[in-house]
């Protein structure tokens, strides 16, 4: 998923010295337009959720990187400790994390887009939790939340080719309807470039500076 978030420096494309390399990638946009569209299903014994509160922009990073990486999540990597705190302390933003029997095994963030429109920005879970019914149960309660934000009249998602190959029926399962799709040529990254270590989060926490 890889919209440029509340007021932060757009990353999509940069490339910190490797090679750029270009990949063909198509982009799901998909929304439910009522709470009652919603398919539910029993959640896993001992899966719950929790809001951030207050926000922690550290964990932000960390889910992005372990959950992310293998998907080439890279619309943040050239963020500073600065940009993570800016965007997890906006008042449009809220970050939950999924426990399952107290243990933090995925995430999500809601943003509010539009005065009615509340987008799930980042969702996933870490891959040795995969299997359990635990992606769908929290994807379940990432909507569930989303409508219980105070004017959401629409909530909005988007998925591409190069995520987990369950998140679109995930998604269109849960009641979600695809609005359109899109194919373009995308810039990144090589596997072997610096930036996937996200070496500006980590040179801030060692200078004190962004």
């Amino acid at each position: 998923m890889e919209y440029v978030d509340v007021d932060q420096p757009e990353a999509d494309g940069i490339v910190s010295g490797g090679e750029a390399v270009t990949r063909e990638v198509t982009t799901y946009h998909l929304h439910m337009n009522d709470a009652r569209e919603l398919t539910s299903r029993p959640a896993p014994v001992g899966m719950s959720v929790s809001q951030l509160r207050p926000p922690n922009p550290q964990i932000n990073h960390s889910f992005f990187m372990e959950i992310g990486t293998p998907y080439r999540w890279y619309s943040r990597l050239d963020w500073s400790l600065t940009d993570w705190k800016e965007y997890a302390n906006h008042p449009d933003v809220a970050t939950w994390v999924g426990l399952f029997h107290g243990c933090p095994f995925g995430y999500f963030e809601l943003q509010r887009r539009q005065p009615s429109e509340t987008e799930i920005m980042f969702f996933g879970i870490f891959s040795v939790y995969r299997g359990q019914g635990l992606g769908a149960a929290l994807l379940e309660s990432a909507v569930q939340e989303a409508w219980a934000l105070a004017g959401t009249g629409r909530v909005y998602v988007h998925t591409c080719s190069s995520d987990h190959t369950a998140a679109l029926s995930n998604y269109l399962s849960r009641g979600f309807s695809l609005s359109s799709e899109q194919t373009e040529t995308e810039t990144m990254p090589d596997a072997g470039d610096l930036l996937w270590s996200s070496p500006r989060y980590y040179r801030t926490i060692q200078t004190g500076t962004s």
